[in-house]
């Protein structure tokens, strides 16, 4: 049942103590969106930070893992490396690696993603007639990650640098097998 028990501690305050509040929520609200719109600035990605939501791209990713993308409009697009797109008319972003890049005499870099745990390729996911992703589809490229299950062994990596402690080697271990050979990162 949900408690209201926080009402009678609003109401026990003055205007000030009330005023003063609302002003730090607003203010933790509002720090949060600045750090949110900077790191869009830094990274040049919609969205800097990603949650995995499937278990499409294991043993690589597993569901739960966040990435941390960068998507910079002069970095080339290469075989094996991990983007984020988006297929128009579906909300959600997928992160797949990079199977093959079609490019035009012009310099127009078209490709193709694979999940690392799926039997086909993603023409199935593209939209209608649709065969090859093009840059605009991409959201961001993974750049690094946290490890769902590393929470409480601090196992962060950034490329292929891990950093922070690592106390159990399996995090070691998958971490390094993703950025430091897997991914090409």
């Amino acid at each position: 049942m949900l408690s209201l028990d926080f009402l009678d501690d609003v109401r026990r305050m003055n205007k000030r103590q009330l005023y003063y509040q609302v002003l730090n929520f607003g203010m933790i609200v509002s720090s949060a969106l600045m750090i949110w719109k900077g790191l869009m600035v830094i990274t040049g990605s919609e969205s800097p930070i990603v949650v995995v939501l499937s278990g499409s791209m294991e043993p690589a990713f597993h569901r739960g893992d966040l990435l941390f993308l960068t998507n910079r409009v002069d970095d080339p697009i290469r075989v094996g490396e991990i983007v984020v797109f988006r297929i128009e008319g579906r909300e959600i972003p997928i992160v797949h690696r990079v199977l093959k890049i079609h490019e035009k005499q012009n310099g127009h870099i078209k490709f193709l993603t694979k999940g690392d745990n799926n039997a086909v390729d993603d023409r199935g996911l593209y939209k209608q007639g649709q065969h090859w992703l093009e840059k605009k589809d991409v959201v961001g490229r993974a750049r690094g990650m946290q490890c769902s299950f590393c929470w409480d062994c601090s196992c962060w990596s950034i490329g292929s640098k891990k950093l922070a402690s690592l106390p159990l080697e399996q995090c070691r271990s998958f971490c390094y097998r993703t950025f430091g050979v897997a991914s090409g990162l």
